[in-house]
């Protein structure tokens, strides 16, 4: 039953696998689909959703696909599901892995019961989610009506639900104009954005769409300060860095942005956890501290574009295709057994890499000399261009490039790999810096 989803009986129980991705998004798939296509072995996907496809699936805008053949999120995960399938992809879902059951096996639930699978190979493509309204501590009443991105989105798009009249969008980055865009495609009126910092992160373009097309008011340096009403949300209080409040009178509130790394079953795992992402540290071949357990996409970082997280996972598929092969048929952890010597991110090779403020975090997190993928960084405030980025180490200068794009928070800064095979392995941390 390679290619199709399964839910039989002969799921259940203890089973073995060549390759176990735990996750059927963008990332996941992408990986699934090289593996199977270059004959791993059996590569099986399990994700607790009960359709594969992930985030892209309920994002109905375009910016999907590539720009001879433009794409909306569902035709986008559509076509990701169909390819993964076609490569001899076993996908189950309505999956969800629960623990660890060993070095390279998991406990699953699913409709047929408790399972365990046992693989030669584990990736980690369990994505990203926004923070809640309690999880970014908003006081006030616990009305009907409070949103995140995703929530909104899946009400809208996937299950036709309505929302209310008047929303106010929290957030001014990419996602949260994707937000509106549903508030809008829903019947409803955005009565205002607003962001902490001093300017949208996101390109002048849409910002300017959305302010004089919509007429939407950007409020900027202003935080919710309360939600209102009983029953159903009747209002948010609005602080401004000044210390004024006022109230926008709403029905609907949707919080966008503040991704966390679904990261529990690395963390329950004991994989070493990078401290700026908060996702699993890696290196450039996405291993993670676990000989065998690599790491792909959201996880790592969020929260990345889809086609990033589909570069990463045929990346890391090339990984797991030499994993493979290294371990000749056998289990990683009889491998680190017999030779003493460890593999992944913690490898004596796998120099940590770091950044300085005011940079936030950087993705891949350890570096080889062998490292070929492009690194992905995030800053916590807008820095003015041109911007000088430097990679250094132990005082040596690594690699220096003179960034022209903006460089705001919740916007994605890219640094090529072809400085790594100036690393020395043993020459301590390397540092990623910006001067102006």
């Amino acid at each position: 039953m390679n290619g199709a989803d399964r839910t039989g009986p002969e799921a259940a129980g203890a089973r073995r696998v060549d390759v176990l991705v735990v996750g059927a998004g963008p990332a996941g798939l992408a990986t699934a689909a090289r593996l199977a296509a270059a004959g791993a072995g059996r590569v099986e996907i399990v994700d607790r959703e009960t359709r594969a496809g992930g985030a892209p699936r309920h994002c109905a805008h375009g910016g999907y696909g590539t720009l001879l053949h433009p794409l909306t999120g569902p035709a986008y995960a559509r076509l990701l599901v169909t390819a993964t399938r076609q490569a001899g992809a076993t996908v189950r879902t309505g999956v969800t892995a629960l623990d660890w059951a060993g070095p390279l096996a998991l406990h699953t639930l699913g409709a047929e019961g408790p399972g365990t699978i046992t693989a030669r190979a584990v990736v980690l493509a369990t994505g990203a989610r926004e923070r809640p309204r309690a999880a970014r501590l908003v006081p006030g009443t616990r009305p009907a009506g409070v949103y995140t991105t995703g929530e909104l989105q899946q009400a809208v798009h996937l299950y036709g639900q309505r929302i209310g009249t008047r929303a106010v969008v929290v957030g001014a980055e990419d996602v949260s104009y994707a937000a509106a865009d549903t508030v809008r495609a829903a019947g409803a009126t955005v009565v205002a954005m607003l962001t902490d910092l001093p300017r949208p992160q996101t390109t002048p373009a849409r910002a300017a769409d959305s302010r004089l097309r919509h007429g939407t008011p950007l409020l900027t340096g202003a935080t919710v300060a309360e939600l209102l009403g009983q029953g159903r949300l009747s209002g948010v209080r609005v602080r401004h860095r000044d210390g004024r409040t006022a109230v926008l009178p709403c029905d609907t509130v949707v919080f966008t942005g503040d991704f966390v790394p679904d990261h529990e079953l690395a963390r329950r795992g004991g994989l070493t956890l990078d401290p700026g992402t908060r996702g699993p540290a890696v290196d450039g071949a996405l291993r993670t501290s676990r000989p065998g357990v690599f790491a792909v996409g959201s996880v790592l970082h969020a929260v990345e574009s889809a086609a990033t997280a589909v570069r990463e996972g045929a990346h890391a598929a090339g990984a797991v295709l030499d994993h493979l092969e290294a371990t000749d048929h056998l289990e990683a952890t009889d491998r680190l057994a017999a030779t003493g010597r460890p593999s992944g991110a913690d490898r004596a090779d796998a120099v940590p890499l770091l950044v300085d403020p005011p940079l936030r975090w950087i993705a891949p997190n350890r570096v080889t000399a062998a490292d070929r993928l492009p690194y992905v960084l995030r800053t916590a405030r807008g820095l003015a261009r041109p911007v000088l980025l430097l990679v250094t180490q132990n005082g040596r200068v690594l690699h220096r490039e003179r960034l022209w794009t903006a460089a705001l928070p919740n916007r994605t800064l890219r640094l090529p790999a072809g400085w790594t095979h100036r690393v020395d392995p043993e020459g301590g941390p390397v540092h990623v810096s910006v001067r102006p």
